[in-house]
């Protein structure tokens, strides 16, 4: 959490500071956590192996699948808004608002984020045809700075985003204002002007107190399940082509290019040294019921963690 006194104000060294804090957050932390749902996992892009060697990579995306069953059974029936009668222009107001915003594929994105950094913004801002709207943020784009004190009140909300030149912007709103800045090599101020909202105008939601994602405690288990069922396919690969061992019989060229395009071996009863050839393949030890309860209680133990029932499971 970004914290500074209520006593005093940001400065831009400070401001600088929270910067360098949550990169250093998106580096360490909210990366890792937007490539699993993206299906960007370490078996990817881990060293090749010899060219001899089976190398599957396959990802199995349990956070998109964590991520997007919480998020139906949540906001599977959209959040509905109750007025109470008598409040004349409230409910036109509040339909139009909901229209105009797209408020449920707003509420489903940011129940999205949420899930999968922990923590979410809603940023609320003036249109240039003075409406008011409202808008989703993720972690790895803003951050809000609150003051020391038990309550947590919210000082400040940054939001920092690239344009097309990779240039550094963001802005910087308080109970009042909203102002512009720019990082050219150095910080540069550019902009302020009235927001129009009586506090600052942004919300943090929270999946939990500890701003954990929900498929957090289980990512290293997910990278344990990828790299165990990758193996597998591996091991299955070099049964497939394992080698031919022919001991006691000489095979020229024509012989092994004969036997691999038939799938045929056949030797005389008797040798030269009187007794039969060997033919079997060349395998290693089969680890496969290892593999099979490794990746079962992996499997098991990812959606007990995690708190998500297979739907299809009758139980």
């Amino acid at each position: 959490m970004y914290r500074l006194s209520a006593e005093k104000e940001l400065t831009d060294e400070k401001l600088s500071y929270f910067i360098n804090q949550h990169n250093a957050d998106i580096s360490n932390r909210l990366r890792k956590l937007a490539d699993a749902y993206k299906t960007k996992f370490q078996i990817l892009y881990g060293p090749e192996k010899p060219p001899w060697k089976p190398d599957n990579r396959i990802a199995v995306n349990f956070p998109k699948y964590i991520v997007d069953t919480m998020n139906g059974f949540i906001l599977g029936n959209p959040v509905k808004i109750s007025i109470d009668e008598g409040a004349s222009g409230i409910p036109e107001y509040v339909e139009m608002f909901e229209q105009y915003n797209n408020i449920d594929d707003h509420n489903a994105e940011l129940s999205k984020i949420c899930s999968i950094f922990g923590r979410g913004y809603e940023l609320l801002y003036v249109d240039e045809y003075s409406q008011i709207c409202t808008t989703h943020v993720s972690p790895m784009e803003g951050f809000m700075i609150f003051d020391d004190s038990v309550l947590e009140r919210p000082r400040y909300f940054v939001r920092i985003y690239k344009d097309e030149d990779e240039i550094i912007h963001g802005t910087v709103s308080d109970d009042t204002l909203v102002r512009y800045f720019s990082i050219k090599g150095k910080f540069e101020w550019e902009d302020e002007r009235l927001h129009g909202f009586d506090g600052v105008p942004a919300i943090e939601y929270v999946e939990n107190e500890e701003k954990m994602g929900i498929f957090e405690p289980v990512l290293t288990m997910i990278d344990a399940y990828n790299k165990a069922i990758s193996e597998k396919a591996n091991d299955v690969d070099y049964f497939a082509d394992a080698y031919l061992k022919v001991l006691g019989a000489y095979l020229d060229e024509d012989d092994t290019k004969h036997m691999r395009d038939n799938r045929i071996i056949n030797f005389d009863e008797t040798m030269a040294s009187g007794t039969l050839p060997e033919v079997d393949f060349l395998s290693k030890p089969n680890g496969d019921t290892t593999q099979e309860n490794l990746i079962n209680r992996l499997e098991k133990l990812i959606f007990q963690i995690s708190m998500v029932a297979n739907i299809n499971d009758e139980n």
